[in-house]
C-alpha cells in the first residue's frame, strides 16, 4: 500500500492510522511500542537531540493505530514504518452542548441565541412528571426578577417547598386528583406527592427545552459537553399530572388550565393517547383553548412520533468467534470485554431462555459468559439486568424484524449492546451453528456520524387517523439519544439495582423531541412578540428542511426498510431549522374562527363545536359550501378514490408576508405521481408588511385504479434567499 508523505511539523500530538492487516503482534500494546521504538531510532539518524515520542492512547476497534507525541523527524520517520496508512494532527475541540442545539444550527451571540433575544422574557409551561429544582439546570443565578405578569405559584407538598422555586423555575403545581380517583393515593414510598420528579422524565424535558447553560456535562464520559436548553434563559413552569401509573385527562386538562391562567407563553406535553376524533379528545380541546388565549401548544403523542436522529451516536463493536463483525448501540462506559463463550435459548436456561424470562436463565449455564436475549418483552435495561443476576457477563439485546434496524443506547448496568435485526438473524444462525460460538463487545464511545438527519422507527407514521384532511405530524426534531438534566436519586438505568447517580441521562423518544420545538418556539416568540401560535408553527413548518447534510433524502428507519426515504406521513413538513424559522418570509396564519369553521366542514354538530367555542356564541355558516381542505395549514392533504379519473378539488390559502418589502414570490412545484396540480395565480407581490394574499391549488386525479397508497410533492414559494415550502400528501382511498 502506498504511504502518505508527511509534511514536517513542530513536535505535537498526532493519530496514526494503521493498516490493521500488518498489525502481526496480538499484544497491540507491544506491538506499537515497537513502532515507537523503530521510529525513534530512524529520527535519531537525522537529529542528534530527540525526545522519546510519548505513546497516549491504542486505538483497537473504532480504527487501527495510536495516538503520539511526536517530533517532525519521528512524524516523518513513519512513511518507513510498515502498515503506516496516514496520520492526523490533533486539534482542541471547541465545547460541544447536549449537541441538539449546535446540530439545529444555535450559536451563543449569533441569531436566536443572540443576547438581545436571549434577554427577552418567555415562560414555558411543561406538563409532565415535575422536576428536580436543585439541578444546576435550574438555578437562578444572574436572572432578572420574576416578570410581574406572572399569577402562578410555588405549591409546598412532600419533600418541597416555596423555597425551591426561584427566578428560573417560578411555578410549580401538582394535579393528582384524578389519579388518585382512578389508581388510589399516590404511594409516597415511590413518588412524592409534590411537584419534585420521582421519574426523570419532567426534569429532563424541563431541561431540553429551557434548563441553563451547564458546562461540562456528561453521562459516565460519554456525549461530553456543555447542556443547554433550546432557550436557557426562558423561565420555566413545573405542572406535575402525570405520576408512577399515568396521567388522567382530566389532571393534565386542569394543568393546562392553569398554566394558560397562570401566564405560560408555550406550553409543552410531552405525553398522549389514543387518536381520537377532535371532539373526544380533551387535550385537543384544551390545547385549542390554550391557543385561543396566546399560548404555543407542542404535543408529543407518546412515542407516537415523530423523533429523529441527530449526528451523535453512541456504537459497539460485536467480534463473533468467526470474525463476523456487527455494530449495535450502548451507553455502558466500560471496558470492552474478553472473547467469551454465547449462550442463547436453550443453551443459557429451561423455557423462555430465549427473552431471558424472569427465572428462566440457568446460573451454572450462563455465568462468566455473554447471553443472547431476545427484546420486546422488558425494558431493554430490565433485560440485561436478569442476565446480571444470573450471573451473565455481557448480554447482546436482538430486534425482532418487526423492531427493525432501529437500535436505542441505554445505560446498561452491565456489558451490553442493542443490535438490529439484520445483525439478530446472523447471530442466532451462528450460535445455532457453531459448536463453541463466542464473541466480545466493543464500546466506541462518542461518535459523530456523517449522515443526519434520521428518521426513527418509533416515529408515529400517517396519516393522520383523527383527520386525514391534515398531514400530522406538523415537523420532526431531535429526540434520539438525547443528554438532558437528571434528578441524583434516580439511576439512569431506572433500575432499583442500580445504585449509580448521574446529573445528566441520556435517553430517547418523541417526549424528546417535544420539548425541543418548545424550546425553539420560545426563541420565536421572543423575536416575535406579536406572532400568533399559528404564525410560530407556519414558521418552524415552512422552512423546515427534507435534505440530509449530504444533500440526499432524509431516510426512515422504519421496521420495514432500512434504506427508503422518509416522506411527509414520517416528518411532515422536515427537520426544524430555527435560524430560518426567525425569518420565514411568508407565513400561514389562522384564527379561532377558521379552526371552528374548519371543525364545521367535517360536519361537527352545535354541540360538538361548541365544545371548542370557549362560550363564544358562535354557529356554522347555513347553506355554505366549507370543505375541510381549506383550514390554511402550511400543507395540503388531498383524498381520492382508487378508482378516480379526472376528479378534482381546489384548495384556497392566504399568505402574510413578514419578510422583506417589496418582494415577488413565484411558485414551484413538484407534482405527486398521479396528480396534475395547478396554482392561481403563479406569483405574488407584496408591497407592505404585515399584507396578506390569496391563492387557490387545484388537484386532479390523472387516471384509474391504482395499487398505491399515497404519493408526495411539494409546493414552494420562492422570492430572494426565501422559500416558505410545504408538503403535498395525497391518499388514495
Amino acid at each position: 500500500m502506498a504511504t502518505t508523505k508527511i509534511a514536517l511539523m513542530e513536535e505535537q500530538t498526532y493519530i496514526i492510522h494503521m493498516d490493521k492487516t500488518k498489525i502481526t503482534d496480538s499484544d497491540h500494546q507491544q506491538y506499537y511500542q515497537a513502532v515507537i521504538d523503530s521510529i525513534t531510532k530512524l529520527s535519531s539518524q537525522e537529529e542528534e537531540e530527540e525526545n522519546t515520542p510519548q505513546l497516549l492512547y491504542i486505538y483497537e476497534t473504532v480504527i487501527s493505530g495510536f495516538a503520539a507525541k511526536l517530533s517532525t523527524s519521528q512524524l516523518k520517520s513513519l512513511n518507513q514504518v510498515d502498515g503506516f496508512l496516514f496520520a492526523t494532527p490533533d486539534e482542541l475541540l471547541s465545547l460541544h452542548t447536549t449537541h441538539t442545539p449546535q446540530f439545529l444550527g444555535l450559536q451563543n451571540g449569533n441569531g436566536l441565541w443572540s443576547a438581545s433575544n436571549l434577554a427577552s422574557d418567555v415562560i414555558v409551561g411543561l406538563v409532565d412528571t415535575g422536576i428536580w429544582p436543585e439541578h444546576v439546570s435550574f438555578q437562578d443565578s444572574g436572572m432578572s426578577p420574576v416578570p410581574a405578569r406572572w399569577k402562578g405559584t410555588c405549591e409546598e407538598g412532600t419533600r418541597f417547598s416555596i423555597s425551591n422555586c426561584n427566578k428560573k423555575l417560578i411555578g410549580a403545581r401538582v394535579f393528582v386528583q384524578g389519579y388518585e380517583a382512578i389508581v388510589g393515593r399516590v404511594n409516597e414510598t415511590v413518588d412524592y406527592r409534590s411537584p419534585r420528579d420521582s421519574n426523570g422524565h419532567g426534569t429532563h424535558t424541563a431541561s431540553i427545552a429551557a434548563g441553563n447553560f451547564v458546562n461540562q456535562a456528561s453521562l459516565f464520559g460519554l456525549a461530553k459537553g456543555s447542556a443547554s436548553g433550546m432557550k436557557y434563559t426562558a423561565r420555566i413552569a413545573a405542572y406535575k399530572a402525570c405520576w408512577t401509573s399515568g396521567c388522567t385527562n382530566s389532571d393534565v386538562m386542569a394543568a393546562i388550565d392553569s398554566a394558560v391562567a397562570d401566564g405560560v407563553d408555550i406550553l409543552s406535553l410531552s405525553l398522549g393517547g389514543r387518536s381520537n376524533p377532535y371532539y373526544r379528545d380533551n387535550i385537543a380541546i384544551a390545547s385549542f383553548g390554550a391557543i385561543q388565549h396566546g399560548v404555543f401548544v407542542s404535543c408529543a403523542a407518546g412515542n407516537s412520533g415523530p423523533s429523529s436522529y441527530n449526528d451523535r451516536s453512541f456504537p459497539t463493536a460485536v467480534k463473533l468467534g468467526d470474525g463476523q463483525i456487527f455494530e449495535g448501540s450502548s451507553l455502558y462506559s466500560g471496558k470492552k470485554t474478553k472473547q467469551l463463550p454465547l449462550v442463547y435459548n436453550r443453551t443459557a436456561g429451561r423455557q423462555g431462555a430465549a427473552y431471558c424470562f424472569e427465572g428462566s436463565l440457568v446460573k451454572k449455564l450462563v455465568k462468566g459468559k455473554i447471553v443472547v436475549c431476545e427484546g420486546g418483552i422488558y425494558s431493554r435495561t430490565g433485560v440485561g439486568e436478569k442476565v446480571k443476576k444470573a450471573g451473565g457477563a455481557g448480554m447482546l439485546l436482538l430486534n425482532s424484524e418487526d423492531e427493525g434496524e432501529e437500535i436505542l443506547a441505554d445505560a446498561h448496568i452491565l456489558p451490553a449492546t442493542s443490535l438490529g435485526a439484520s445483525a439478530a438473524k446472523a447471530i442466532r444462525k451462528y450460535v445455532g451453528s457453531a459448536k463453541e460460538p463466542s464473541a466480545l463487545i466493543v464500546f466506541q464511545g462518542t461518535v459523530y456520524v456523517n449522515t443526519a438527519p434520521v428518521m426513527a422507527a418509533f416515529s408515529s407514521r400517517g396519516p393522520n387517523s383523527a383527520g386525514p384532511d391534515v398531514i400530522k405530524p406538523d415537523v420532526t426534531a431531535p429526540g434520539v439519544d438525547i443528554l438532558a438534566a437528571w434528578p441524583p436519586n434516580i439511576s439512569p438505568s431506572m433500575l432499583k439495582s442500580d445504585n449509580r447517580s448521574v446529573l445528566f441521562n441520556i435517553i430517547s423518544g418523541t417526549s424528546m423531541s417535544c420539548p425541543h420545538v418548545s424550546g425553539l418556539a420560545s426563541l420565536l416568540k421572543s423575536v416575535h412578540r406579536d406572532w400568533s401560535p399559528a404564525a410560530i408553527k407556519s414558521a418552524l413548518m415552512t422552512t423546515a428542511y427534507t435534505l440530509n447534510n449530504k444533500g440526499a433524502a432524509v431516510a426512515d428507519i422504519a421496521s420495514t426498510s432500512t434504506s427508503k426515504s422518509a416522506t411527509p406521513f414520517a416528518f411532515g413538513s422536515g427537520h426544524v431549522d430555527p435560524e430560518n424559522a426567525s425569518d420565514p418570509g411568508l407565513v400561514y396564519d389562522i384564527t379561532a374562527e377558521d379552526y371552528l369553521f374548519y371543525l364545521c366542514s367535517l360536519s361537527y354538530n352545535s354541540s360538538q363545536i361548541a365544545l371548542f367555542s370557549s362560550g363564544v356564541n358562535f354557529t356554522c355558516p347555513k347553506n355554505s359550501v366549507l370543505q375541510p381542505g381549506d383550514l390554511n395549514y402550511p400543507s395540503f392533504s388531498v383524498l381520492f378514490s382508487k378508482y378516480a379519473r379526472n376528479m378534482s378539488v381546489t384548495y384556497k390559502r392566504t399568505v402574510k408576508n413578514v419578510g422583506k418589502i417589496p418582494s415577488t414570490y413565484a411558485v414551484q412545484v413538484k407534482e405527486p405521481t398521479g396528480v396534475s396540480v395547478t396554482v392561481e395565480p403563479r406569483s405574488l407581490t407584496f408591497k407592505k408588511m404585515g399584507e396578506k394574499l390569496s391563492y387557490k391549488v387545484s388537484f386532479v386525479a390523472l387516471g384509474g385504479p391504482t395499487l398505491i397508497n399515497s404519493s408526495f410533492g411539494t409546493l414552494t414559494w420562492v422570492s430572494g434567499k426565501y422559500r416558505v415550502g410545504s408538503p403535498i400528501a395525497v391518499t388514495w382511498l
